[in-house]
């Protein structure tokens, strides 16, 4: 379930922060009670509303999708905001005047589905995102280019070095990014360094692959 709660009251301690939420309008104890509930989520909202930014990269996005979908861009909007919905438990929202941190999320969502979906940009996703590491994250889990969102592999930024086998050594605290054969070629050509600054992305510590 999904509630909006206000915080009436907070505590800082060495190990955490204690939080005292309420709920309006609602009685939730029987569920809480009967289904054992111990943990939630907590979706702090700092107030912001919206920027032009986002906006812009929003509806970019969106229209995109429904070139390649076929629907209508007002029609496309409605189904990814019930698309984000459904993944992230939040509200119904507007984009005109929704938070900056739900306009992030939401951006994350209809960038993933672009990933998943094999949906062509007009523009570099990574000019698109409100949330860089979240993208290159999404990109790493779904073997796409970060740059271009085509099928990649895994290129090591952190290199592993010579000798060691890549089958067997855990790699999860170096660093790496998902790139097509191209743009994996490019990067050995140019160097990282350059590389990173021309598309303005950057390698992340991702799981063990």
């Amino acid at each position: 379930m999904f509630e909006l709660a206000r915080i009436t009251g907070y505590r800082p301690e060495p190990a955490g922060t204690y939080l005292q939420l309420f709920i309006p309008g609602k009685n939730l104890m029987e569920a809480i009670i009967q289904k054992r509930i111990r943990t939630c989520n907590v979706w702090l909202e700092d107030g912001r509303h919206i920027s032009a930014e986002q906006r812009k990269k929003a509806y970019a996005t969106i229209n995109d999708i429904a070139s390649h979908t076929g629907e209508l861009p007002e029609v496309m909007k409605e189904w990814l905001k019930f698309l984000h919905i459904y993944r992230t438990g939040c509200k119904y929202f507007s984009l005109s005047d929704c938070s900056m941190d739900t306009a992030r999320a939401f951006i994350n969502t209809i960038l993933d589905y672009s990933l998943e979906n094999g949906i062509q940009l007009l523009d570099f996703a990574v000019n698109r995102t409100d949330d860089t590491s979240h993208y290159l994250y999404a990109c790493l889990k779904l073997r796409k280019c970060a740059i271009c969102g085509r099928e990649g592999e895994i290129h090591h930024v952190d290199t592993i070095g010579m000798g060691n086998d890549r089958r067997k050594i855990n790699d999860s605290d170096y660093r790496k990014i998902c790139l097509c054969r191209q743009h994996h070629t490019e990067a050995h050509g140019i160097g990282m360094t350059e590389f990173e600054s021309r598309y303005k992305v950057y390698g992340i510590r991702f799981g063990g692959d």
